[in-house]
């Protein structure tokens, strides 16, 4: 079970002890086990969100509460990799001084803008979400984003050599990404039908489309564009959502 504990303390601020979790080989494993932690992460945000609405008049309140909540589950280590993406793949610079500008902690214009950009679609989004599907739907957002990191970790090489997510990259197999859609698309028909079945399949050809775009811009995948994904997966999730279920009352 480390591999699953060093997923989980990766991907959310979980004081989970050091000791169930192993070492830097434990966590380079753990692929088998990002979409299991979404999953995990997506039944507490939708048990969160029945007690806000519970407590709160209409959807505003608990949608805000919600997207406050999916930021410090993982510290907003995922909103950091689409500032950094947004400044380098805005900047019109070669892929040397792009991943450079990845690797500058400060935030630029273009990273404060898409951050700005994704809170806001993303809240309009939840707060726009009504009905018996609201909580099926929220449960769905988490488990999207962690599927959908699993994906550029098998599909795209590194682009910048050395280190942890090298390692990580090494022992991720085609299998790893494979288990981690079927999560997502079972769960998502079981709960939504062919809604969730829509869903799923855009939120990965989009993930595959974003993975295409980061091979061309620099060669591949860092941590950055990692994060982007996640945040990109859980933003495609609610805006379709919405479209399918708005389409399907309107006929």
């Amino acid at each position: 079970m480390k591999p699953f504990f060093a997923a989980l303390r990766f991907l959310t601020l979980m004081r989970v002890p050091s000791a169930w979790c192993g070492d830097e080989a434990d966590l380079s494993r753990s692929l088998n086990w990002y979409a299991v932690v979404g999953l995990l992460i997506g039944i507490g945000m939708a048990l969160l969100d029945q007690v806000l609405c519970a407590l709160l008049p209409g959807t505003l309140l608990p949608s805000a509460l919600l997207v406050v909540a999916l930021i410090a589950v993982s510290g907003g280590l995922h909103l950091d990799g689409v500032a950094d993406s947004a400044d380098a793949f805005m900047s019109s610079r070669p892929r040397a001084a792009m991943l450079t500008i990845m690797q500058d902690s400060s935030v630029g214009a273009m990273g404060a803008l898409s951050i700005a950009s994704l809170l806001l679609l993303k809240f309009a989004a939840l707060a726009s979400l009504t009905g018996a599907a609201r909580w099926a739907v929220i449960l769905l957002i988490p488990l999207a984003g962690r599927a959908a990191l699993v994906l550029p970790l098998v599909m795209l090489p590194y682009a910048r050599p050395g280190g942890l997510a090298e390692l990580t990259r090494q022992q991720a197999r085609p299998r790893h990404a494979w288990s981690a859609a079927l999560l997502l698309l079972l769960s998502a028909t079981l709960l939504l039908h062919t809604c969730g079945a829509i869903i799923a399949a855009t939120v990965l050809l989009v993930t595959l489309l974003f993975g295409c775009y980061c091979r061309n811009k620099i060669g591949g995948f860092t941590g950055d564009t990692l994060g982007a994904t996640c945040e990109l997966a859980e933003l495609i999730t609610v805006i379709v959502a919405l479209l399918v279920l708005h389409l399907g009352k309107g006929g």
